[in-house]
């Protein structure tokens, strides 16, 4: 069990003499312990101590000793949201209003698609991409907070595993067709087949989501200007329209001539792109209100981006029951690309009106090869041995129509990582244990071709990971988690050229920049009794050299965020859940997570340590009037965080749908996506040399219907789940 990553209404399966126990969990739910499939990943092998699946409404809720497993359920939201959608109501998760992801308030998350590295979550555009993605082709989500040793050190918060959906239903042939309309034009159909035969089983799905996306961002700057030796008050407005065109296709198979041995594979491709344009009103002034300067800028692009995925795995089952030897290879490729014309006016002081461009490209490539070798050492215990390489490829160039020095760049990036890895796992009585350690060697190159310049670094980290869970009786279980990770900087962090498309507000990466060491500490506990639960966590993160933003006032109207090693970021919280039922058609859950967080800025020109506390939250009401009907209400809060130079506020987000079975093939969806409209950020930064209030809104309210038809002929159930746990 995932300590502190309690869902409503989900429980451990713990160990009795006989290791099977049936528990009673959410309303309208029924809880039934299982066992792990043969066809698991390696670090998902057969495990009766720490498996059990809750369902309520095709909910599906399983905790194992090293991860919560969230199935999507069929309402109204996994129909025709996003995976940003479906991403912000689980529990411990948070997603803000760019896409970025966050794990109990950390954004350093690893985050997989079916177990392997995501390039398209990757890079500049990783928050677009989340939101571009329909949730209609997620089939659950995978939350580790203590990952075991077989997944990479990477991400200081933890692994969000992403699994698409496939084949694998109890029919020899079967597939659905959805379609739905959003407000502002926007639009999804979708479709999926799958056929599940004796040897061989394949599936196919494909979507077309049509997005639009209206925002406005506002910069207030304050600071001293020693060319005038006064101090400037500038403000910059950008108002942004997009639009998002995202086809998506997807094959997968699995081939098993025989009990011994089986392959299976899957191929992606999707695009995202779409035209783009943005107003941008540039105006500073004195204190008195006595203008300096007045500026428009009208920009006018297309940014399409194309990713590419296929992940190929072998399965040998040696003499031993249970004893396997895995061997996968995967290969993800993204290519971005983004061209602006510009159209530039000064009103103060009066120039003539000139036009520019600007064109962007970004390519992101990871290679990853993986042996896993698992042998039963008796009954209830195992060891696994496995050695990973992954090459993470980088490269970004930019270059203006004038071809300015000022913005031209061109810069590469090569990162290998070599693991190896030992675990063992073991069930006692009324315990269960799986521990073990990751040992990596990085090395990395940059270059930044621009000028010349190059940075290589290389260092080894040993990575130990240990999970206990402790049945205290049959309504409760306690469990323990420790683990040392390693969040490794973006290559774009490590970019030194100096972005000015958002001119004045300039960024630029830190070539010098030092990957973070995180120490992790869960503490968890679980209650549960006719059909209420309550869970309650504890958890505790030691960073070093964590990577923050910066911000400095570069006089005049300008200033520059960049990136920095903070020396101390220490966050700890409690984690909380309850679900119960408040009359036979209403039920409800909630989740939340309270936070405590310091930060020691010294090292910027902060004041020292600051620390901030606040609460993130999640309800949901599920309301089912009838057989044929259901209706939800979600609400999330997230609260105010710290940041090294000041604060971001709190957002609020309510969702609700509503869901009508014409048929048992026949659905109609209705959903109202952020009715309050609430997706603000604002971030504040105060420091010796500016005051600076950075704040964005998305016009989130969407509304959409849809209708959704299923059909299946009745077959065989081939377990057909490729590569589920990576």
């Amino acid at each position: 069990m995932t300590s502190s990553n309690f869902l409503p209404g989900s429980s451990l399966l713990h160990a009795h003499r006989h290791r099977k126990r049936t528990l009673a969990c959410l309303p309208l739910a029924i809880a039934v312990a299982m066992e792990a499939s043969a066809q698991s990943a390696p670090e998902s092998a057969p495990d009766p101590v720490s498996t059990i699946v809750v369902q309520g409404q095709k909910l599906t809720v399983e905790s194992r000793i090293d991860r919560k497993i969230y199935t999507l359920p069929e309402d109204a939201m996994s129909s025709v949201g996003s995976l940003s959608d479906v991403l912000s109501v689980v529990p411990s998760i948070d997603v803000d209003p760019d896409g970025i992801l966050s794990l109990r308030g950390d954004s350093h998350v690893l985050v997989l698609i079916d177990g392997k590295a995501a390039t398209q979550f990757q890079g500049s555009k990783a928050g677009e991409a989340l939101q571009s993605m329909s949730a209609l082709d997620i089939e659950r989500i995978e939350v580790m907070t203590t990952p075991p040793v077989q997944y990479e050190s990477e991400g200081a918060a933890g692994v969000i595993n992403i699994i698409t959906r496939k084949g694998g239903s109890r029919q020899a042939a079967s597939g659905s067709v959805q379609a739905s309309l959003g407000g502002g034009r926007r639009s999804l159909v979708g479709a999926n087949a799958s056929y599940s035969g004796k040897t061989l089983s394949s599936s196919i799905a494909a979507s077309y989501r049509t997005d639009y996306r209206q925002r406005t961002t506002q910069t207030d700057v304050a600071g001293f200007d020693t060319a005038t030796n006064q101090v400037l008050a500038s403000k910059d407005f950008v108002a942004e329209h997009a639009r998002r065109d995202t086809p998506n296709i997807t094959l997968s198979g699995e081939f098993t001539p025989n009990d011994q041995q089986s392959l299976s594979g899957s191929a992606g491709w999707s695009r995202r792109g779409g035209r783009r344009t943005y107003t941008q009103l540039d105006d500073t002034a004195l204190l008195s209100g006595e203008p300096i300067s007045s500026s428009r800028r009208l920009s006018s692009g297309h940014d399409p981006m194309t990713h590419y995925n296929a992940t190929l795995k072998f399965t040998q089952k040696l003499s031993r029951p249970d004893e396997s030897l895995d061997f996968s290879l995967h290969r993800s490729i993204s290519h971005q690309r983004e061209h602006y014309d510009y159209i530039n006016e000064s009103f103060i002081p009066l120039q003539d009106t000139f036009n520019t461009n600007l064109t962007f490209n970004e390519d992101i490539g990871a290679t990853e090869f993986d042996m896993d070798y698992a042998l039963p050492v008796s009954t209830g215990q195992s060891l696994k041995l496995g050695y990973a390489f992954e090459q993470e490829d980088y490269g970004f160039t930019n270059v203006s129509g004038s071809v300015d020095p000022q913005f031209t760049n061109d810069f590469r990036f090569r990162q290998r990582v070599h693991g190896i890895y030992q675990s063992y796992q073991g069930n006692f009585d009324a315990w269960a244990v799986l521990g073990g350690v990751r040992t990596e060697w990085t090395t990395t190159d940059a270059l930044l071709l621009t000028n010349g310049s190059s940075r290589q670094t290389h260092y080894l980290r040993i990575n130990p990971s240990v999970r206990l869970d402790r049945i205290l009786s049959d309504q409760s279980t306690l469990s323990l988690g420790v683990a040392r990770r390693v969040t490794r900087p973006d290559p774009d962090d490590l970019n030194p050229y100096v972005d000015s498309e958002h001119f004045p507000n300039l960024t630029s990466g830190n070539p010098d920049l030092k990957p973070q060491a995180t120490q992790l500490f869960d503490l968890g506990y679980n209650y549960e009794n006719h059909g209420t639960t309550y869970g309650l966590g504890a958890y505790y993160r030691h960073n070093t050299d964590s990577v923050t933003e910066v911000t400095e006032y570069l006089g005049g109207n300008g200033s520059l965020t960049t990136k920095a090693n903070l020396p101390k970021d220490d966050s700890a919280g409690l984690e909380f859940s309850a679900a119960g039922r408040v009359w036979s058609q209403l039920s409800y859950s909630v989740s939340g997570n309270a936070f405590y967080a310091q930060i020691d800025g010294t090292s910027l020109g902060g004041s020292g340590l600051k620390a901030t506390t606040g609460s993130n939250v999640k309800a949901k009401l599920d309301y089912r009037p009838s057989a044929s009907d259901s209706a939800q209400v979600t609400f999330t809060r997230t609260d105010k965080r710290l940041t090294a130079q000041g604060s971001i506020s709190a957002i609020n987000i309510v969702n609700v749908g509503y869901k009508h079975s014409f048929t048992p093939a026949l659905t109609g969806v209705g959903l109202v996506s952020d009715l309050f409209n609430g997706q603000r950020t604002r971030r504040m930064i105060s420091t010796p040399s500016l005051t600076r209030l950075y704040e964005r809104r998305t016009e989130g309210r969407i509304i959409y219907v849809g209708l959704s038809y299923a059909f299946g002929i009745a077959g065989k159930d081939s377990g057909f789940d490729y590569d589920s746990d990576g």
